[in-house]
Order: C-alpha cells, then structure tokens, then sequence
C-alpha cells in the first residue's frame, strides 16, 4: 500500500489510541473472543437483533493494502479500519464494522507471511473467520499470482469440510437454526491488482475466462476448492493511483443480493457460531506435533492427546470432553505391562448388546470390609458385574477353578491417554484396606481421647514444671511466633525463660546453670539462644533443686519416645508396602496437593483413593466410593474428585 495514501497527520494521529471509529476487536491474536456477549456484540457494532446480516471477510499478505481496500469499497474511504505506511502490522487479530448499507459485518484479518511467533494459532484464526463468513475476499497485489495463495485457499477448503462443515451441523440442530451454516460453503472472490502485466483471462472474449484458469491452475496445484459456493475474479490494472475499487463493489453487491446459495441471517446466529468455534478450536497447538504437510495440518483441530501406551493420537477435536465426548482413536491399542491397560468385559452382558467392564476386587459390594476381607483370604479375589452380580471367584472350588477368561469375561485392550484414567487391573488393596481398618479403629479411640488425654497430659506437666515456668493451661500460642497451638500440638518450654513455644521457635540447644539445668545442652528458645551470654535482670538464680522431678520426668519422656520410634519403623515400612502403586509415596510429598499447604512433623498426610494425591485433612475429609480403584465403600477422597460429576 503506497505512503502517500496515508500521510495525513492528523488521521495517523487518531489511530494511535487502538480501537478505531466504527470498528473493534473481536478476536486477539491468542484466539480469544473479545466481545463476552451477544448484547455487548450488538452495541459495539450500533445494530439490533432484529438485524438480517451478511458476513465479508478478507485475507492477503502482508502490506497488500487490506483494510485500506475495506474503507475504500464500503466506507468511501474513511479510516474506519486501521491503516499505516509503518513496516509493523497494524491489524493483529480480528477486527469487525458493520456496513448498514448493505447490512454486512466487515471481517479485517491479520496479514499472511507476517512476522510472529505465533504462526500457528494465527492460522487457524483465520481459517474460523472463513467459516463464518458468507463472502470471502482474498486481496493480492501480486503481479502474477503466486502458488501461497491457491495452497492457503485449498487447504482452507478441506479444513472447512473436514472439521467446520459437522460442527455446523450439530450447532444448526443443537439451537434450531432455520438456515443450516454447513449446506455450501462461502463465495469467494480473487481481488487482484496489477499495474505492469496483464490481468488474467486478457484478450478472451469468452465470459468466466479468468474463473476456468482459476479452477485450472487449484487443479493442477491438487488444492480443489470444494468448500465454496462460487469464484469470482475481479481484476483491476493501476497504472496511476488511486486504485479502482468499484468493479471490487460491485461484485460484492451482486454476492449480497444472491440469496440462491446462502440468504442473510440473525447476527445472533453469527455470533453464536463465532463463540462455538472458538470453544471447541482453541488451546495450545505444540511445535513437535505439527506435521507440516498443509497450511492448516490437522494438528490445528484435533485433540493433541497421544496414547500412552501405542502412541496413537485421539481423533476426536479440540476440547470434545467439554461436551462428554471421551477419548478415541482409529487404531486398535497393545498392551502395555507399565499400564496395565488390558480390562475385563462381562460376557453375559457383552452378549445382550451391553458393555459393562468388570475390574477384580478383594470385597464384594455388599460385604463389609472386614466380613470381605475373611472371604478374600479363603476365596480369593471377586469378579462382581453391576448387573448380573458376583459371577466368579479365584478359589471358588478347592481345586479345578476355571479362567474367568473366555468363559465369564471377555479381555480387551483400552487406550491410555492419561496416568489418571490408567486402566490398571491391579488393584487388589487388601493390604491397605486392612491397614485403613485399622486405622480407623484407631483414629476413633484417638478422637474421643484426645481431648482428655490431651488436658491429663499438661495437667501432669505442670505438677513437675519449674515455679518460672507459664503453666500449659496458660499458652495458648506460640509466644515467639505467635501461631495458635492445635489441640493435639505439643508445648515445648525453653528452659531459659521459661515461656511455651513450638517445635520451630525453640529448636535451639545450650547449657542453662543459671537455671539450675547444669553443664549439660537443653532446649532453649531462639530469642535467648542469641543472648547466650548476656543474662536477663528478672533472671533470679536457681539451685536446681525443683528441677529434679521434671529431670525425671524428661528422662521417662525420651524413653517412651525411642520406644515410640523404635515401633513406628515397622508400621512406616507396612505403609509403604502396602501402598497402592498409583499413590505418591510419602517421602514425595512435601505439602497438601490442594490448598499447597506445607505438611510439618505434626501433621498426618492422606492419600486420596481416587487420585492418589497427597492431602492435608481439611481438603480430603470426605468419603466416597471410588470402584474404579478398587474400593467400594465409602472411603477418603480430596475435594476436587468428590465434586466430580462422573463416577470415581
């Protein structure tokens, strides 16, 4: 586009502000959809809903003059698009007006071959912005057309059919749309500008010349364009500027009025399928996926996810588990020992026209878990089907047992796409059931006792406590950080000052003969610690003689605590041996996996049964039955996976 056209001052001033007079944002350049409603849409373009409109969108390289070529042909050449004579692009996403002459909504797109990094999401912008358009221009300035364009119109065109064309189908039935989106395709127009060589068809007198030298030339390049409705070559010689767009207007005039191919619709329908559109064909389009075999690859539309196991990549779009579509692909799975994907089927069910996947387990659902347990330990583990029941066990018989498979079961092998839907067979947790078992018992008799337990406890700690010592009853928070004490949370005194903190403030040693404590390093806070040698004025001296009870209580204590560590080793090493393989291990896990909360010595770490995160006991205290992982009864889950909607 030449300077001179643009060196007004004071119209490259007013542009400097963004959005021009008339025309907006509707799509940035990560695909975003800038407008949040359909009446925001209305008041931005100054139409109502009533309103039966057309939709025009161009396309071109960059510096081709495309905005210039909208303000000219339908605003009479007012800077209602963004125009500049600088190197950088001055339309970077999509930007719309709405022309009430014609009741057209005006699409200016970014320019092609422009600098970005962002080359793939640009690309499947604009193919979204030809789907919804009626009336497709594609400017060019070239003096001989060049291959970029018919590849970039071909390759639209199988985009278009491929993943638009039944998208618009299910929109059109999904909000009963009268005027189906998807029956043909948007009209195309080629505007081509020249000013030495000869425009295409010259010297024919034959009319639609220059169309059969179009559909020659998509022909040989093998990039068909089935996808629109018609073509039209519009070709303008410049040899002294201004250009002449009125053949450009004329032509797009004639395309408006035909009603024969696609007629005017609600702007609430242009909408609607410019938000879809964007909903389903959004996200993040990997580099290494890319496959570089068409200008729009299928990796622009289809879902990114890879198996796990095979390697085959999911077929479905972009974003289909938003509308409970699951994960497919064309190509049958192997299996794979690492994930256990191999999954049983009912056969009586499979038989009837149902699929109903049967996953081994210790206790049968109408078991309890301890009565389940003595079956399993004599029986052997349960294949129960939700409709037809137990219909088998290991060690049903004392000898003479049956393979479940191809008598009972049938085996297929699944895809896995995620190490969160793994398919694994394995989950026998009778070792953590019993375990969890008896750690309920436990964690019972521990909540009715705590709070007594807990008020005996200080109450003998202070009858062998030093006279300058605060009384446990007293300390309610941690005096050096102030943080207020849980119930179970133990008070530790520092032996110089003689105040409760926690473990952290007062994990200082040092002798204390000032107190009565000796040559010997004892517990002191943080805060005396570094006045090791300066003695306090309100320090009084001390014989030591009301130590001697609380020594000896203290020597009783660290007695019973290498006992206690001496016996957790083992219960440690149990856990651990009977965690389920899809938990994260307890040396993994540093803090909640929700609320990201820092586990300390104090605190117990607990493991979802359906996800098998680590979590705090305020983000997993609810309960529920997770069959999928093996566990029938209602049993510990984090926040997040009991608010699913789906089965666990």
């Amino acid at each position: 586009m030449s300077a001179q056209l643009h060196s007004d001052p004071l119209t490259l001033g007013s542009l400097q502000n963004g959005e021009e007079e008339g025309s907006f944002l509707l799509l940035d350049e990560d695909e975003n959809l800038k407008v949040q409603s359909l009446s925001d849409f209305l008041k931005k373009l100054g139409c109502s809903q009533q309103n039966s409109v057309k939709v025009l969108c161009i396309f071109g390289n960059t510096g081709e003059g495309k905005s210039h070529t909208l303000n000219e042909t339908f605003f009479e050449g007012q800077q209602v698009f963004r125009t500049s004579p600088s190197q950088f692009s001055c339309t970077v996403g999509v930007w719309v007006a709405y022309d009430p002459k014609l009741s057209l909504v005006i699409l200016d797109t970014e320019g092609l071959l422009g600098t970005t990094n962002k080359q793939n999401q640009r690309m499947r912008l604009l193919i979204k912005v030809l789907a919804v358009s009626d009336v497709v221009v594609y400017r060019t300035r070239a003096e001989r057309l060049h291959n970029d364009m018919f590849q970039f119109l071909g390759d639209g065109s199988k985009a278009y059919l491929k993943y638009f064309t039944p998208e618009f189908r299910s929109l059109s039935s999904r909000y009963g749309l009268d005027v189906t989106l998807s029956s043909l395709g948007p009209a195309l127009i080629i505007f081509h500008e020249t000013s030495r060589t000869d425009l295409l068809g010259h010297g024919s007198k034959a009319l639609g010349q220059a169309e059969l030298e179009l559909q020659k030339r998509f022909h040989e390049l093998g990039a068909t364009p089935e996808a629109f409705s018609s073509i039209r070559y519009v070709g303008v010689k410049t040899v002294i500027r201004p250009t002449n767009f009125s053949m450009l207007n004329e032509a797009v005039k004639k395309q408006i009025l035909d009603t024969s191919t696609r007629s005017s619709r609600p702007l609430s329908h242009v909408f609607t399928a410019l938000q879809r559109l964007t909903e389903c064909f959004s996200g993040s389009i990997p580099e290494s996926q890319i496959n570089v075999t068409s200008i729009f690859p299928d990796e622009y539309f289809t879902c990114s996810l890879h198996c796990l196991s095979c390697g085959s990549r999911c077929k479905n779009r972009m974003n289909h588990l938003k509308d409970g579509v699951p994960h497919q692909a064309n190509s049958l799975c192997q299996y794979t020992h690492e994930y256990a994907n191999k999954v049983f089927i009912c056969k009586r069910c499979y038989e009837g026209g149902r699929e109903m996947i049967i996953i081994p387990k210790t206790v049968a659902s109408r078991d309890n878990p301890w009565m389940g347990l003595a079956k399993y330990a004599w029986s052997g583990y349960v294949l129960e089907c939700r409709v037809c029941g137990i219909i088998y066990r290991s060690r049903q018989y004392w000898y003479g047992n049956k393979d479940p498979d191809g008598s009972i079961v049938r085996q297929e092998v699944r895809h896995v796409w995620s190490r969160d839907n793994e398919c694994t067979m394995d989950h026998h947790n009778a070792a953590q059931r019993l375990l969890d078992g008896v750690n309920n018992i436990v964690q019972t008799v521990n909540d009715y006792s705590i709070g007594p337990k807990t008020t005996v406890s200080s109450w003998l700690t202070d009858q062998v406590a030093p006279a300058y010592w605060r009384p446990n009853h007293q300390i309610i928070e941690c005096y050096g950080c102030t943080r207020a004490f849980e119930m179970a949370e133990r008070r530790h005194h520092c032996r110089a000052c003689g105040e409760g903190f926690c473990h952290d403030c007062s994990d200082r040693t040092m002798p204390v003969p000032e107190r009565g404590w000796g040559l010997s390093p004892v517990r002191v806070c943080r805060k005396c610690h570094s006045l090791r040698k300066v003695k306090s004025p309100d320090m009084s001296e001390d014989d030591g003689k009301d130590l001697l009870p609380r020594r000896v209580a203290e020597m009783a204590q660290s007695s019973i605590d290498k006992v206690s560590s001496v016996l957790e080793y083992p219960l440690g090493f149990m856990k651990e041996a009977a965690r389920p393989s899809y938990w994260v291990s307890d040396e993994e896990i540093f803090g909640c996996h929700e609320c990201k909360k820092p586990f300390t010595p104090n605190m117990s770490k607990h493991h979802c049964r359906a996800c098998g995160q680590g979590f705090c006991e305020s983000c997993s205290c609810h309960r529920h039955p997770v069959p999928s992982r093996g566990w029938h009864h209602p049993v510990r889950v984090c926040n997040s996976c009991f608010k699913k909607k789906q089965e666990l």
